[in-house]
């Protein structure tokens, strides 16, 4: 049996970790999908494709599991998004998610989903890691080593701190305006 399994993945954390350790003992294979593999270089979404891509998989080794890593791009339209997903990636048995819309797209495309427990979310949460990187505190104990080896490879902690700063409009004055110098990922 082959599962499907879809994060942002911004880093690939601990919680993931587990959830894919759990998934290993239900299913053959595996399909983890890269969700907004689309978008990197901003504070909520630094990584790329292909940096997340590497991340996943080295950490998976830990498992006996085939396991196919897709990148999939946001089409924003959700009536046709588990057509794209099924479009995009290997057949696939059942689902894996907590996360309610997703849940509800593959229910409503009649597709197996299976939830379970979130792994101890209040220190495993993307956005938590992120601000912890941006802060310079302690995140390394939160993520598997393969993913601190490739953050460190890619320089991740010094673009991700460079983007914060570009990404926050209320840090910037009327004088920091008139400079010349484009603020990637300053959208309004």
């Amino acid at each position: 049996m082959r599962g499907f399994y879809i994060g942002r993945f911004q880093p690939y954390h601990d919680g993931h970790h587990a959830m894919v350790g759990r998934i290993a003992d239900e299913v053959d294979e595996l399909v983890l999908g890269i969700g907004s593999a689309d978008d990197s270089h901003t504070t909520h979404d630094p990584f790329t494709a292909g940096e997340r891509i590497m991340m996943i998989t080295k950490a998976v080794k830990d498992f006996d599991l085939t396991t196919y890593v897709v990148p999939l791009e946001d089409i924003n339209r959700n009536a046709v998004w588990v057509s794209h997903v099924e479009s995009m990636c290997p057949d696939f048995d059942v689902a894996y998610s907590n996360n309610p819309l997703v849940v509800r797209l593959f229910e409503e495309s009649g597709i197996e989903v299976r939830q379970s427990p979130m792994f101890d979310r209040d220190r495993l949460e993307g956005s938590e890691i992120r601000e912890r990187m941006i802060a310079d505190e302690s995140w390394r104990d939160r993520v598997p080593d393969p993913v601190v080896d490739t953050i460190e490879e890619i320089n991740g902690i010094k673009r991700l701190q460079h983007v914060s700063d570009s990404d926050s409009l209320d840090r910037y004055t009327a004088e920091d305006e008139a400079v010349d110098e484009p603020a990637i990922g300053d959208e309004g």
